[in-house]
């Protein structure tokens, strides 16, 4: 059975993790603003509780024991967590960081417009952003959540659907004028996604069989839009997601013929519990963008 968490001597743990980690009384003592005296008389006092020696007092210096080495690294990592979220207490308010992956198409076209409704209900949480083309490792990158785009099902994550964004050719006003019909297309140089489907589908809703496809495969929406508004080609992309371009007048849809072809997510690992500050996240961004 656990202690009981009026016994657990805190003073006591807290000189013992200090010697340890520095090795000695003395600088023990320095660390934690106390005398000598004090740092050894909490640690006999817990040596006498536990019934176990954690030093072994040698002409080297301090040595740990068997179980010595077995409370420091759960004990530090106990501090540490503390330390931690002590730290986040500034201005009387207790600040949490989220750390986002989000597809680049989705941060230019949604998310920044919106954010401020988050940060304004929710001031005790900052959001840190890492855009990326889809691909991602949520553990590696050691970030809290992702939002991306496909068909929802990831494997070890818990997945949130967010919103369809229809995908139709997108093009520079100037090129508009010669398409008047899907067949024009076919005298028109079309950007490539790394998505090989993506035309091909457009193409049959059109009725009509896709042509043969070249030139560079892109992994940004964000740059072939950029491309497409210059008049390099005609791109197919998410109009939901570019209403800045179209209201400038740099970019036009040519044609109501439009595809889904997935949609964007909010994940999460699913074997890690949720924080506050991820599920108020999930919650906004869910209601918001549905």
């Amino acid at each position: 059975m656990p202690m009981d968490r009026p016994n657990i001597p805190l003073n006591a743990l807290r000189s013992f993790e200090a010697a340890a980690r520095q090795g000695s009384f003395t600088n023990a003592a320095v660390e934690l603003c106390v005398t000598q005296a004090a740092v050894s008389h909490q640690i006999l006092r817990l040596e006498d509780q536990l019934g176990a020696k954690l030093f072994h007092r040698t002409s080297k210096g301090l040595l740990l024991t068997p179980e010595g080495e077995a409370l420091l690294p759960v004990l530090t990592a106990s501090l540490d967590r503390i330390s931690g979220v002590l730290d986040r207490f500034t201005d009387g308010r207790y600040h949490e960081t989220l750390n986002v992956g989000v597809v680049t198409t989705f941060a230019v076209g949604w998310l920044t417009e919106y954010l401020k409704e988050f940060e304004t209900s929710h001031p005790g949480i900052s959001v840190r952003f890492f855009t990326n083309n889809n691909r991602v490792d949520i553990a590696r990158e050691g970030l809290d959540l992702a939002i991306r785009f496909g068909a929802g099902r990831w494997p070890g994550l818990t997945a949130q659907p967010l919103m369809e964004t229809p995908l139709t050719p997108m093009c520079a006003p100037s090129v508009a004028l010669a398409l008047k019909d899907p067949e024009a297309l076919l005298n028109h140089k079309l950007l490539r996604s790394y998505r090989a489907d993506e035309w091909p589908i457009w193409f049959r809703e059109a009725g009509m069989g896709a042509p043969h496809l070249e030139g560079p495969i892109y992994d940004s929406s964000v740059a072939m839009a950029e491309l497409a508004a210059r008049g390099v080609g005609v791109a197919l992309l998410p109009y939901a997601m570019f209403q800045a371009l179209v209201s400038e007048g740099r970019l036009v849809r040519p044609f109501d013929t439009e595809v889904t072809t997935g949609r964007y997510w909010i994940t999460r690992l699913s074997n890690k519990e949720p924080t506050t500050a991820v599920a108020a996240f999930e919650a906004w961004i869910c209601n918001t963008a549905l």
